[in-house]
């Protein structure tokens, strides 16, 4: 038995027939313990998936290596898929860092450009203690510092184009446990959500770390001469160890946008703009959102849920809108008992059952548009736990990590819940 190897499981909508499944994808190298899927990234045009296994073992580095040599264990490993014009899906890559390393997780994170021309890795167990572009790989002295590497498709095949690392890269802070890529490849982000500075807002001081695990992320531009440098270090407006920013990243097309996620923030206050000061909500989360104003970023927005509640872990996932004017934000702690769409959030009987927000941006501010549950909402489903909003915003699939009927397929029973933590994937 393969326990823990992986799959994913491809759907597409067709007019006449509604949600179909259209493949299952198993990785070439199927291993037990590789949690294939554990990351996925999708062109906008849904013709390359990029689908990260973080546990796989191969010592390969670079393009299309050997997989069959096992001795790195958990190095990482991704895989390209493209699907051809009648509909059939093959594996077009098998990807590995150009340093593969023990314990590394490269694959852990995952972000695509819309035309599915450019892939972001991240890999925040690699151990580097190079900083910023290019650095040395070779000494592998910090732990789970993290890196992020970017691969470009050519003509024939794919190439690894840049190796990135944190301007002020250390031991244990995971950098590269969340990445987001702009619509056009141009801006990447990168998130930290270990990384320990006390510092506030943009670009300040990276050299305090007296805030253990605030988390910080970094945002790096490439140039049109494909050269990639650092052009911000964010932290959140009231930094506070064990906050986790950075948890989760999102990028609108044009790199403009930026939605942060620190599920572990604790402010009580309810909405958008709210006190920061009060940390009566342990670990509620919260999400920022930041705008690029000529060639600077600015903190737009502080978002809360409505009613924020402890261990609810809001912002754990997050997913914009390609003009970034509509924001998706995951609770999986969520605790209402409520099922559907806007239902009454006050009761909180259904611990860990998991919600769902969307939040638009109209005549200059934000504000809370849909609370949603799943319609078997039931404690401990993990739903939010994963996310992702189409780029016109006019769908948006939300996953349910620990959901438990025996259903398959599409619309099956969802009463049944004789298969614990099987999982299900809710379409608005």
């Amino acid at each position: 038995r393969q326990s823990l190897s992986g799959a994913v499981y491809v759907f597409r909508y067709h007019d006449d027939g509604g949600w179909q499944q259209e493949a299952y994808l198993r990785a070439s190298n199927v291993e037990a313990g590789d949690q294939f899927g554990d990351a996925i990234a999708l062109a906008s045009d849904g013709q390359t998936l990029a689908v990260g296994a973080d546990g796989e073992d191969s010592a390969a580095t670079g393009i299309n290596g050997t997989q069959t040599d096992n001795s790195v264990a958990d190095s990482g490993a991704v895989y390209v898929f493209r699907r051809d014009d009648n509909g059939n899906w093959s594996q077009d890559a098998y990807l590995k860092a150009s340093n593969t390393g023990e314990d590394d997780a490269f694959g852990a994170s995952l972000a695509l450009s819309s035309d599915g021309a450019r892939l972001a890795v991240g890999a925040y167990g690699e151990a580097s203690s190079a900083s910023g572009i290019g650095g040395d790989q070779s000494d592998d002295s910090a732990a789970n510092t993290g890196a992020i590497y970017v691969f470009d498709r050519g003509a024939d095949d794919w190439s690894q184009h840049s190796y990135l690392k944190a301007s002020n890269a250390e031991q244990l802070d995971l950098f590269g446990q969340s990445v987001a890529l702009s619509g056009d490849g141009n801006t990447l982000a990168a998130g930290a959500f270990r990384e320990a500075s006390a510092a506030t807002g943009v670009n300040g001081d990276q050299s305090d770390n007296t805030a253990v695990t605030s988390g910080a992320v970094y945002v790096y531009l490439r140039d049109v001469g494909g050269t990639w440098s650092q052009s911000a270090y964010i932290k959140a407006s009231n930094t506070q160890s064990g906050d986790n920013f950075g948890r989760s990243l999102a990028l609108d097309q044009s790199g403009q946008t930026l939605a942060v996620g620190a599920n572990q923030e604790d402010g009580a206050a309810p909405g958008v703009g709210g006190d920061q000061t009060d940390n009566s909500a342990l670990s509620s989360g919260a999400v920022y959102l930041f705008r690029l104003t000529g060639t600077a970023w600015q903190q737009q927005a502080y978002l809360k849920a409505a009613q924020p509640g402890a261990g609810d872990s809001f912002g754990f996932n997050v997913s914009l809108s390609s003009d970034g004017d509509t924001l998706a934000v995951g609770a999986n702690g969520e605790a209402s008992a409520a099922s559907g769409i806007e239902g009454d959030q006050g009761d909180d009987s259904a611990a860990g059952s998991g919600a769902a927000y969307l939040f638009r941006y109209a005549a200059g501010a934000w504000s809370q548009s849909r609370y949603l549950k799943a319609p078997n909402a039931e404690a401990d489903d993990n739903f939010g736990y994963r996310l992702s909003l189409s780029t016109d915003a006019g769908t948006l699939a939300v996953a349910a990590s620990a959901e438990a009927s025996t259903a398959t397929g599409v619309g099956g029973d969802q009463a049944d819940n004789s298969a614990s933590d099987s999982g299900a994937v809710y379409l608005y």
